[in-house]
C-alpha cells in the first residue's frame, strides 16, 4: 500500500511540474498586470497584450481590434487612479490547449472611490515567439 501511494505521488507531483512551467509564466504575466494597473501605468499593463492589429478585445460595447484600439479604450475608460481603483483579479481556471494555447477564465474586481466595479474575463493566451500574450480578452 506504501508503494501505491508512493507511485501515484510521484506520478501525480511529476503531472504538477509539467504543467507548472508555462502556467506559472502565464500567471506570473497577470499577475504583473494586476500590479502595474494598481500603480495606476496602464502602458505596463499593456505588456501583456499580444501587439497587434490581430489582438481582440470583447467588452461592452462589442469586438474591438488592434493593441493601440485597446490600449486607448483603456485610457478613456480609466482615465485617473480614482477611475483604474484597486484591481484584484481571481484566476478561476487555466487550461491548456495546446503547447501554444491556454485559456483562462477568472474574474476582476475595481474598488473605486466613484463606484466598484466587477465582471468575469476570459482570456486566450498564445505562445508567440517565446513569449506568453493576451491574444483575445472577453470582459464583462
Amino acid at each position: 500500500m506504501k508503494k501505491i501511494l508512493l507511485i501515484t505521488f510521484t506520478i501525480m507531483s511529476i503531472n504538477a511540474f509539467a504543467q507548472s512551467k508555462d502556467e506559472t509564466t502565464i500567471r506570473e504575466m497577470l499577475s504583473a498586470q494586476e500590479k502595474a494597473w494598481n500603480e495606476g501605468n496602464l502602458d505596463k499593463f499593456m505588456i501583456g497584450y499580444w501587439q497587434s492589429d490581430s489582438l481582440l478585445f470583447i467588452g461592452s460595447k462589442g469586438p474591438k481590434y488592434g493593441y493601440n484600439s485597446t490600449l486607448e479604450n483603456y485610457k478613456k475608460s480609466y482615465p485617473d487612479t480614482a477611475h483604474m481603483g484597486r484591481f484584484t483579479s481571481t484566476i478561476l481556471s487555466v487550461k491548456k490547449l495546446s503547447p501554444e494555447y491556454y485559456f483562462v477564465v477568472g474574474k476582476w474586481y475595481l474598488q473605486r472611490s466613484v463606484g466598484d466595479a466587477s465582471g468575469h474575463y476570459t482570456l486566450l493566451i498564445r505562445k508567440i515567439k517565446g513569449q506568453w500574450v493576451i491574444v483575445t480578452d472577453h470582459s464583462s
